[in-house]
């Protein structure tokens, strides 16, 4: 039996299609016949052909055992999962690439995600395993997905499109086009009568970012307090120290951030922006959430020029252009006032409008 490796990823050359793997590095040309299929060549002449189609990030034992039936059936069982939590599906015989979608669509597994589309969306744990989420990530991502899906299934946009859902402005979504980050407003509630007994109070006070808690003497128990001047309402406080309390119905709220960008592919990666934010916590469908980023779709699409990432086309048009053309109302609260931010602002007399 082959001994767990507890450092670095595992071989991935183990789980190739045999074609990928005799033809490793030599590949003449890669194409795309349509959404969701890409085509690679090797200088061998050998082809292979990956379907790529919409999963889920959490997935239950029945729809694994029902992709990899599909996989048997069709992919002689080579499948590998796209960062985007997308399934791919290895098909070396070109008569076996539509049967699959086929089956694939059937069984409710839209084919496309490659290219200029909106790819599946990137998100956190939320209430499945998390321990501070302001809300379902997997839900708004759903809800989402469902309003997409056409765009999942064309190649009609200026270039791809990353969307991320966090459940927490910690952010375990990372950076995209278009993030949609839950924001807590309210710094949290002490229950004082737990916190001695539950939390280790010299872990907590290290844990918090802005160094807003400190311990103290409350009703003669030991316990914290909060600075709510200095508190900037993320909830890592809260793992170490369940008694404080950050999640609220009415005070966890959802905000929109964009441009986004990991790859250096024509400009250099990016950090995103918010852009809208106190939008409401609403499920089970958050159409106020899905409204505004169907908004900013489509004007990036009606807009954008062609290879242009979500981040270029601002950074062409200016952010003053911006907020005109997708109607979003600019408040002072979108403006980083964070100590570090001087780096980010403008320093020169080079305005644009």
């Amino acid at each position: 039996m082959r001994r767990p490796i507890e450092s670095g990823v595992p071989d991935n050359k183990q789980y190739l299609h045999p074609t990928l793997l005799k033809n490793y590095g030599n590949w003449k040309y890669h194409d795309r016949p349509r959404p969701g299929v890409l085509h690679h060549v090797a200088h061998s002449g050998e082809e292979v052909w990956s379907v790529r189609a919409g999963t889920q990030r959490q997935m239950d034992v029945y729809t694994i055992r029902k992709l990899c039936d599909i996989a048997d059936q069709f992919a002689e069982g080579h499948v590998r999962f796209t960062i985007r939590s997308n399934i791919e599906f290895m098909v070396a015989d070109p008569a076996k690439v539509m049967p699959l979608i086929n089956e694939l669509e059937s069984h409710g597994f839209p084919v496309g995600g490659t290219g200029n589309s909106i790819s599946m969306i990137a998100h956190t744990q939320g209430w499945l395993h998390c321990d501070i989420p302001g809300t379902d990530a997997s839900g708004v991502v759903k809800s989402l997905m469902d309003e997409l899906i056409d765009e999942f299934r064309r190649e009609e946009m200026p270039n791809r499109v990353h969307l991320s859902t966090s459940c927490c402005e910690i952010n375990c979504g990372g950076q995209a086009d278009i993030a949609i980050i839950v924001q807590h407003t309210k710094p949290p509630k002490i229950n004082h009568d737990l916190v001695a007994n539950v939390c280790e109070r010299p872990a907590v006070v290290a844990r918090c970012p802005v160094a807003a808690i400190r311990p103290a003497m409350v009703n003669g128990k030991p316990s914290l307090e909060v600075d709510e001047e200095k508190c900037v309402c993320c909830g890592a406080c809260y793992p170490p120290c369940p008694p404080m309390q950050i999640n609220d119905p009415e005070y966890s709220k959802i905000a929109i951030w964009v441009g986004g960008k990991n790859s250096n592919a024509r400009s250099k990666p990016t950090f995103m922006k918010m852009v809208a934010s106190g939008l409401p916590n609403n499920p089970p469908r958050w159409p106020e959430v899905a409204a505004v980023v169907k908004r900013i779709l489509r004007v990036y699409k009606e807009d954008g020029r062609a290879w242009e990432r979500l981040s270029d086309w601002i950074d062409r048009i200016g952010w003053p252009r911006f907020f005109e053309l997708t109607d979003l109302t600019f408040t002072k609260y979108l403006v980083d006032d964070w100590r570090g931010s001087r780096a980010n602002l403008n320093a020169s007399a080079h305005i644009r409008f």
